[in-house]
């Protein structure tokens, strides 16, 4: 029988770039067989050298934690030895097991994750309106299934620049950053607050949230493209259901969740004009706006009752009515919100009356996302300068 041999292992799969950090595991031999153990602690390639971390402001803090894996790893085996139990099959298992119970016990008095993120859940969804409740639930259901933090010992810009690897490539910045990391942050805020631990991770790093990018600022269609898309011949009725749903949508400036609730019953007349009121799923923020003949034209063809289905269909049939009509953008529900209220800025209509449209809670947001004017407003603001 042979004596189990240890060793720190860096980037086993190959994955390390100059910019993109690697894993660093423990690789356990007995018997000539190895199994690896992951530390969760991963590193640039430049700041892996003979077995140690370096050039890192934490790389101290880092390889305390890398020894104290190893040596927790020796003992778990050492006492399957001296039992005659060690399992090299399962032996992995039980020291990521051992590991995460042991560090919940060192923090008797802070607990898990989880269970104060829940706490801290109940507070904040308190008052808010179903769709944002729903988004704080949606994030605990991913991180918990992720698991890649468990106590707050867990709670390092490592690990956060983990959970962002883990969100995906294929997921925009402003949505981890809006649906991810903007809860965990303010998760760790009111520990913070509360004396659970010190330091908040997010100060030291860069995530991404282009809110105000180029490519979020595009997502509306010109009004020539949005005159092909009116003007379509489509081929079958559900085709149809969706595009009136996009011109409807475009003419009232609303979300999904929004036109979703729409009830025509609540238009009022408001000196011979047909106005209508509601509150915003998201944010229950009050929004209104006057039903345009062009809205009022599609309700008349259905007596009032949109055709509506779910977001995902109506996503799906859009991209295909975008193709059909020439034009090369991903056409989303969204960009019917986007387009209405870029063609009203673009006709003139004052940022205050945008904003009450749009259902935001003031003006600076509605400049937050129509921040660049557009080509056609700045054409015609330079053809006053010849007149």
């Amino acid at each position: 029988m042979g004596i189990p041999v240890f060793k720190l292992i860096y980037d086993r799969r190959g994955r390390a770039s100059r910019t993109k950090e690697g894993a660093i595991e423990l690789r356990i031999t007995y018997n000539r067989i190895q199994k690896h153990a992951t530390t969760g602690v991963r590193v640039l390639p430049n700041q892996w050298k003979n077995g140690f971390i370096v050039n890192r402001l934490d790389a101290l803090e880092l390889q305390q934690s890398l020894d104290a894996f190893v040596a927790k790893a020796r003992q778990i085996v050492n006492e399957q030895m001296e039992a005659g139990t060690l399992d090299m099959q399962t032996i992995v298992s039980v020291i990521g097991g051992k590991q995460k119970r042991q560090a919940a016990e060192n923090l008797p008095d802070r607990g898990l994750l989880i269970d104060f993120f829940r706490e801290r859940t109940m507070i904040r969804q308190y008052g808010r309106a179903e769709d944002s409740q729903e988004r704080y639930e949606r994030f605990l259901r991913w991180f918990e299934r992720w698991g890649g933090m468990v106590t707050w010992q867990d709670v390092t810009e490592a690990n956060i620049i983990r959970m962002d690897e883990a969100l995906g490539d294929k997921m925009k910045p402003c949505s981890k950053w809006g649906n991810y990391h903007r809860f965990l942050n303010g998760f760790i805020i009111d520990a913070i607050n509360e004396g659970i631990i010190r330091k908040n991770p997010y100060k030291s790093l860069h995530i991404k949230k282009d809110k105000n990018s180029d490519e979020a600022l595009e997502k509306y269609l010109t009004r020539e493209e949005f005159a092909r898309l009116v003007e379509l011949e489509l081929p079958s009725e559900y085709l149809r259901h969706a595009r009136d749903l996009f011109v409807f949508q475009t003419y009232t400036c609303m979300a999904y969740v929004d036109l979703a609730a729409f009830d025509a019953a609540k238009i009022v007349d408001v000196k011979g004009r047909p106005m209508y009121v509601g509150r915003r799923g998201k944010t229950n923020q009050k929004f209104t706006f006057l039903v345009l003949p062009q809205a009022q034209e599609i309700l008349d063809r259905y007596d009032g009752r949109l055709p509506m289905m779910s977001n995902q269909k109506y996503n799906q049939y859009v991209k295909m009515i975008a193709v059909m009509a020439g034009i090369n953008k991903p056409v989303s529900s969204h960009w019917a919100r986007h387009t209405g209220a870029t063609l009203l800025l673009n006709s003139g209509v004052d940022m205050e009356v945008v904003s009450k449209v749009l259902g935001h809670s003031s003006t600076r947001m509605t400049r937050m996302i129509y921040a660049k004017m557009l080509d056609e407003t700045i054409a015609n603001a330079m053809e006053k300068m010849v007149v």
